[in-house]
Order: C-alpha cells, then sequence, then structure tokens
C-alpha cells in the first residue's frame, strides 16, 4: 500500500493525515462534513487504502463513506491510542499523525466495526433500553409521589400491573389539587410509554430474524426472547473473540483485580465495557437468582452458583458471577453452536498412598 491515512474526527469537520510511502511525506487535510465529502476526497487513493479513525459518536455515516470509496475502515481504541501516542500537546493534525504513526508501525488498537446490517438492527433493542430507563424514572417518580403522602400500597409486587389500577386511582384522591393532576400526567405518559414499549418489542421480534444463534441462545438460564436479541445484536459475530474470558471481559462481567505483594484483591464489575450486553447478562443472572427457590432450579448450576458466592459475599457479588459464567457459557455456545449445558462436576479421585 502506497498511502496510509489517519482521521481526527469532530462533529462538523475531519482532520486526515495522509503518509504517502515513497516521498514518506504526510499531507494534512481538513474535510468539512457535508454529504458525499469525504467519500470524494478518497476516492483519489488506491482502493483498500487504510484509514484510522477514532471511535466517537457519529462514526456510522463516516465509516460508510470510508468504504463507499473503496478504502479500509480501521475503528481505533480511543483512550488506548491516545495513550499510546504520548503526545504531550493536544491538536487535530497531532491526533491524525498519531493513528497514521500507530497504523505504520502496526500497534493501532483497533476495534471491531459492525456491519451496517447489524448496526442497524441495534437500534432497536437499544431504543428499547433507553424507553425503559424513562418508564422506570416515571414509576420511581410516582411511587415518591405517593411516599410524601404516606400513601403506599401494601403489596410487594408491581404497583402499575393493571389488578393494582383501581387502587391507584383511590390512592390519588387523597392528593392535593396539583400534586394529583401531576401524578395523573404522570400516569398518563406512563400508558403511552408502555406502549410504545410493547410495539417495539413486537417490531424487534418481527425484524430481527429468529435465527439458529437466538434459538440457542434462548437456552441460557434467564434468558428470553427480548435479552437472546440484544446478545446477538451485540456480540454480532462469535469470531472476533478468541477465548470465552476475552467475552466475558468484553460484557464487563469480570471484576477488576488488584495484586501485589501476594495479595489480590478484586473489585467491582468495571464501568468500560459494552454496556448493552453487560445489562442483557446481568438480567439474566438477577433472574436465576430470583428462581432460586423453585424445585426445578434447585439443582441447577447456576442456582447453585448464586447460593454459594452468596453465603460468603453479597447479592451483587453473587449475580456477577453469575453473569459471567452466562457470558462465557455463551461463548461456548456459539462457537460449538451447541445449546446450553449443564457443567459436569468434576469428580474428586481417591487419594493414593
Amino acid at each position: 500500500m502506497n498511502y496510509i491515512i489517519g482521521c481526527d474526527a469532530h462533529k462538523h469537520y475531519s482532520q486526515f493525515a495522509v503518509y504517502e510511502k515513497k516521498s514518506k511525506k504526510i499531507k494534512q487535510v481538513r474535510v468539512n462534513h457535508e454529504p458525499g465529502a469525504i467519500r470524494d476526497f478518497l476516492a483519489e487513493y488506491p482502493e483498500g487504502t487504510p484509514v484510522a479513525l477514532e471511535s466517537i459518536g457519529n462514526w456510522y455515516w463516516i465509516v460508510d463513506e470510508i468504504e463507499q470509496a473503496g478504502c479500509q475502515a480501521l475503528m481505533a481504541h480511543a483512550a488506548k491510542a491516545k495513550a499510546m501516542m504520548g503526545n504531550v500537546n493536544k491538536t487535530d493534525k497531532l491526533d491524525a499523525r498519531g493513528l497514521v504513526a500507530l497504523l505504520q508501525n502496526g500497534t493501532l488498537p483497533t476495534v471491531w466495526i459492525a456491519p451496517g446490517e447489524v448496526r442497524d438492527e441495534r437500534e432497536l433493542p437499544r431504543t428499547r433500553m433507553a424507553l425503559c430507563k424513562i418508564r422506570v424514572a416515571l414509576k420511581n417518580r410516582i411511587h415518591a409521589t405517593l411516599a410524601k403522602y404516606n400513601l403506599s400500597l401494601e403489596t410487594d409486587s408491581d404497583i402499575f400491573a393493571d389488578k393494582w389500577s383501581k387502587d391507584i386511582q383511590d390512592a390519588m384522591q387523597s392528593l392535593p389539587a396539583e400534586t394529583k393532576k401531576c401524578v395523573e400526567q404522570e400516569m398518563e405518559l406512563l400508558a403511552r410509554l408502555k406502549e410504545q414499549i410493547w410495539c417495539m418489542e413486537k417490531r424487534m421480534r418481527e425484524r430481527i430474524s429468529i435465527t439458529p444463534t437466538i434459538q440457542l441462545l434462548k437456552t441460557i438460564p434467564g434468558v428470553g426472547d427480548i435479552l437472546s436479541i440484544v446478545i446477538a445484536c451485540e456480540i454480532g459475530s462469535i469470531e472476533r473473540f478468541a477465548s470465552a474470558e476475552q467475552l466475558a471481559s468484553y460484557a464487563g462481567t469480570v471484576p477488576t483485580v488488584k495484586s501485589s505483594g501476594g495479595k489480590t484483591r478484586y473489585g467491582h464489575l468495571p464501568p468500560q465495557s459494552n454496556h448493552y450486553l453487560k445489562w442483557a447478562f446481568i438480567e439474566a443472572a438477577n433472574a436465576t437468582a430470583r428462581c432460586y427457590r423453585y424445585p426445578n432450579w434447585q439443582s441447577r448450576h447456576v442456582t447453585r452458583l448464586y447460593q454459594r458466592v452468596r453465603r460468603r459475599r453479597e447479592h451483587t457479588i453473587a449475580v456477577g458471577a453469575v453473569a459471567r459464567h452466562l457470558a462465557e457459557a455463551t461463548f461456548w455456545m456459539m462457537t460449538k453452536k451447541q445449546s446450553y449445558q449443564e457443567p459436569t462436576s468434576r469428580k474428586v479421585l481417591p487419594r493414593q498412598e
């Protein structure tokens, strides 16, 4: 390849650094973000020319234009790339040149670029998750308002279920006039939001074909239609992970470790991860934790794992251990194309005298 290109992308423009191997010179070009501008700029370079850019919020269309120009888009891990560059100062030109240097040395820390159709399908479960967060916020606000006037319902179940609608309406009658009106508006918004989420879930099942992979994922304990779709979309190609531990780390289910002087301390689950995949495995682990009292669950490995850790540590740590097991099991299931299998217990051989 005669050219290596680095791209420092921003909201309204991108700074390109073009390195020509023959002359060993770097040309800096600024391209404004207009439809087709990046594609037209890169079209003059040979097909397959590598273009390195950092992972930013608006990278979808930039990658599309790079690929339309016949170049090879390489996404760099932003934090790792900046640390490896080691620049004291920070400018757009220095960042673009730094990406060129890393790409030239073969040390560019790349991340996987999901194909366009996968990126499109991901929007369905990700949007549903965003709507669910708004729904939880609304429910918490209504709970807090009722609690201010000691009007909480005497039940441990979800008070927003249909069977409790009359009780909520009766409780709202005791609220002051303006507070009552606010709660009524929140209840109306909550009803509309529930309908939107239901339509989103219906669309997910219709749009995302029930592939053999999704059918396999549904055999994981605690995983149903929605979680299987989220896991399948976020993982994409299982071939990009070298081991089960790597997938578990990518999903944020491996706790941080600090070891020094013979002492090892395990911390919380790291925030740097695929948040959607982490949520899916945590949700599945929480589902198994709620089922440990059922007779048909008591002999399952996930239940025994949760109880074993729970006896020594708190609930969240036990759930994290189950989530890590589910993440590692997912790797082997997708690699071997097999359904979830209960781990076989290791037999302890008699000690030889």
